[in-house]
């Protein structure tokens, strides 16, 4: 299971590791093919916005338009959730502007996966919300329609985060998906 970019990596182990590998869940990913619909100009702003300062307050308040830009509208999370989470966030690990450049770099330079996705054969589900500004629901559909026999399911009111609201949907769909795999291999 990975989200984002965790998904990309996720993908990446199914394809290299197809061995070890029981199945896949790629949550508000994409397969990194070139044609599909950019991100969100506002969710790209807030994404790359620089803090005013590095100081923590700073740091937290850039961290908080960040999560509001990407939330959920059918999910949305507390005000109290979202600055715990950016909170939390900011304190386990130093401001580091190099790091998320080469995070985004790594992202922006992932060769496209759909030929090797193709290759795959164990069980994979795609979960992707409706309205993610960041990584369009069309990079979703078109990463489980690389991957033969892929669950492909697109969550309304579902953006590009985890909140509260959202851990009810995630567990749903993560648990119906494993029993279903457990299922298969008890049957085969």
């Amino acid at each position: 299971v990975g989200a984002s970019m965790g998904g990309m990596i996720a993908q990446l182990v199914a394809i290299n590791h197809p061995d070890v590998t029981k199945s896949l869940i790629s949550v508000m990913s994409t397969t990194a093919r070139r044609d599909l619909p950019p991100a969100k100009p506002e969710a790209m702003a807030a994404l790359m916005a620089r803090p005013a300062s590095d100081s923590r307050e700073d740091r937290i308040k850039t961290g908080l338009v960040v999560v509001k830009t990407l939330g959920s509208p059918g999910y949305p999370g507390t005000e109290e959730e979202l600055l715990e989470a950016v909170s939390a966030a900011v304190d386990r690990s130093l401001y580091d502007p190099a790091g998320i450049a080469r995070q985004l770099g790594a992202i922006v330079a992932a060769q496209p996966r759909n030929e090797k996705l193709s290759n795959l054969r164990m069980p994979a589900m795609v979960l992707h919300g409706a309205d993610d500004p960041i990584i369009p629901v069309e990079a979703g559909k078109d990463t489980a329609a690389s991957i033969p026999g892929a669950k492909l399911v697109i969550e309304p009111g579902m953006a590009h985060d985890f909140t509260n609201a959202l851990l009810p949907v995630y567990l749903k769909h993560f648990s119906e998906f494993a029993s279903g795999v457990e299922q298969k291999a008890k049957a085969a």
